[in-house]
């Protein structure tokens, strides 16, 4: 697979979008690919409300422009008219009309799109660091190398290589039980201690590591739930979820070894002062957007530089493969969907009516007292309970094979929506 270290994506919103940060979050909100599982998240009883939770200090600092139109439940934000202006001047394409989004009508000729075309580009900081208007220290362990692989530019692997598990979810209370949540015991095996995790700290974790780094595809967790939250099966399928995606971190060389995700993995679940320095730390980390470009370092000398042409060609390539796999993914998770929920319901009612076809000729023949005609009898209601434990065997399948399939297909999807922004931040 052609994976070279400057196509992974910025988990932001599509390029033609101009979905910003809630200040509440301080990180791109990533749109979820059409019947994925994976979404990003929304406000629900899972937001930080307990001592281990602040306010993020990050906020929309680097955003001074924008004007927040609703908060982090909905996402939606929109330009000032003054920023709109400008940047449509800057973009090269001046519109005949301004949408205002406050605006109860809509003139039919007006084109109802984004003014800003580089909005991914800007917002990734990327026009800065090209224009050379970012500088900072870089510490040596914040740099971060690429090396030419058998395949091209790659990321250096982590020299110290770990997995991570998920097990034993558990329902725990606080606020001497008026308030209930689902904690998930993580068990590294670089460490060998136990932490336990919450939901909501995968997501803050989600959103730490999307600021930090614009250029590589974060991705997204399992989707959030508002009811049936502690249904066995809702917490089997989120701990599979969640297993997939740290199997993914765990295993990516910047990733891996990135300070907030060892934080996360590291710090004592019942030590309270640690995480919320390791918090606020990474909350206050400076090499995050432009800046994180300055953390980069790439192979030097002789044959170490890349053929332009080159580039733009696997570039093109690669951002057709993704756009067909999107549409590929999609269509096949509407299909194993559809076909999945026909087993466990349509395949296997009818077998079921079936079967009670048998057996209601099987009583026929019980009144038949013959001794000759016991055994057909019994021939007769053994086909009956066949064809029930046939419907049954129909209705468990998808949970041995498609279930599986659509979980790891669901993290795939998910990096599909990131690599089109990715992709204008490097034509850019």
């Amino acid at each position: 697979a052609f994976k070279p270290a400057t196509l992974e994506a910025s988990p932001a919103a599509a390029p033609e979008s101009f979905s910003l940060p809630p200040a509440s979050a301080g990180y791109p909100i990533v749109p979820p690919p059409h019947g994925s599982s994976y979404q990003p998240s929304q406000g629900s009883d899972d937001d930080w409300d307990d001592d281990w939770d602040e306010s993020s200090t990050v906020a929309a600092e680097s955003y001074p422009v924008y004007e927040a139109a609703g908060r982090r439940a909905s996402g939606h934000y929109r330009l000032s008219m003054q920023s709109e202006m400008s940047l449509s001047f800057r973009s090269g394409h001046m519109a005949g009309h301004l949408y205002s989004p406050s605006s109860s009508t809509r003139s039919s000729a007006t084109v109802n799109r984004n003014l800003n075309r580089f909005s991914t580009f800007v917002k990734s900081g990327g026009e800065a660091f090209v224009l050379g208007e970012v500088s900072g220290f870089v510490k040596d362990g914040d740099k971060l190398c690429v090396v030419l692989g058998p395949r091209g530019p790659e990321w250096q692997e982590n020299p110290y290589p770990f997995q991570c598990s998920i097990v034993d979810p558990t329902k725990q209370t606080k606020f001497k039980g008026m308030k209930s949540y689902i904690a998930y015991k993580l068990v590294c095996s670089h460490t060998g201690k136990q932490v336990h995790r919450r939901y909501k700290h995968f997501d803050w974790l989600y959103g730490r590591l999307a600021e930090k780094f614009p250029v590589i595809s974060v991705p997204h967790l399992p989707e959030k739930q508002a009811t049936g939250r502690f249904e066995e099966d809702f917490i089997s399928k989120r701990r599979k979820g969640l297993t997939w995606w740290m199997d993914h971190m765990c295993s990516h060389p910047v990733l891996a070894q990135c300070d907030a995700f060892q934080h996360f993995l590291t710090c004592p679940s019942t030590d309270e002062k640690a995480w919320k320095q390791g918090k606020r730390k990474a909350e206050k980390d400076e090499m995050v957007g432009a800046n994180f470009f300055l953390t980069i370092s790439v192979p030097a000398g002789s044959g170490a530089g890349l053929d332009l042409h080159e580039v733009e060609s696997q570039v093109d390539g690669f951002k057709a493969f993704t756009k067909k796999m999107d549409e590929s993914a999609l269509q096949l998770n509407h299909t194993a969907n559809e076909f999945a929920r026909k087993q466990v319901t349509g395949f296997r009612k009818e077998y079921q009516k079936v079967g009670h076809s048998f057996k209601c000729l099987s009583q026929a023949f019980e009144l038949d007292q013959q001794a000759f005609s016991a055994g057909l009898n019994q021939a007769i209601a053994f086909t009956a309970e066949a064809y029930d434990a046939i419907g049954d065997l129909f209705a468990d399948q998808p949970r041995q094979d498609l279930d599986a399939m659509m979980d790891l297909l669901a993290l795939y999807q998910g990096h599909l929506a990131n690599f089109p922004d990715i992709i204008h931040v490097q034509k850019g």
